[in-house]
């Protein structure tokens, strides 16, 4: 029987990286880790141990940023900025960095799932490449290996 106690207290840091590295927001990753360990105490009785509680944690996590994601789709509204609007100067400065973290998201997305995920935990999450290792229940070299080959094809992809 899991001892949520214990199990808070080892990976509630890892699962906030974890949500971190995904909205990049502290209070709806604080949020999502409560929500997290809400669900995982509710459905604590169909772990079957068969992966490492921090990989059945992060995916109880994943999904509940999917959904959400979907929620704020929905209530999602046009806002037109009107300090950018009028600095014609940083609205071209803002054109150019959209455009570029564009081509960046495009060429991360190209990547399969894994390496995607990879990537953005180690970018946007700052999470070392022995937490990426025990989120996907594999090791240290493994993370640095699948991170060092995503990197490779999204640099191959700009430069074609």
């Amino acid at each position: 029987m899991l001892n949520i106690d214990d199990i808070y207290k080892d990976y509630a840091r890892i699962v906030f990286k974890f949500l971190m590295s995904l909205c990049n927001d502290v209070d709806t990753a604080e949020e999502l880790t409560q929500e997290t360990f809400y669900h995982a105490i509710r459905s604590a009785k169909r772990y079957d141990g068969t992966c490492k509680v921090s990989t059945w944690l992060c995916q109880i996590a994943k999904h509940l940023w999917l959904q959400e994601m979907d929620k704020r789709k929905r209530r999602e509204t046009s806002v037109l900025d009107d300090n950018i609007a009028s600095d014609k100067s940083n609205l071209e400065e803002n054109l150019c960095l959209t455009a570029e973290k564009m081509q960046l998201i495009k060429a991360v997305h190209i990547l399969d799932e894994t390496a995607k995920e990879v990537v953005l935990l180690r970018i946007t999450g700052a999470f070392s490449f022995k937490e990426i290792g025990e989120v996907f229940n594999r090791s240290e070299g493994w993370a640095r290996v699948t991170f060092y080959r995503a990197k490779q094809k999204i640099v191959k992809g700009r430069l074609e």
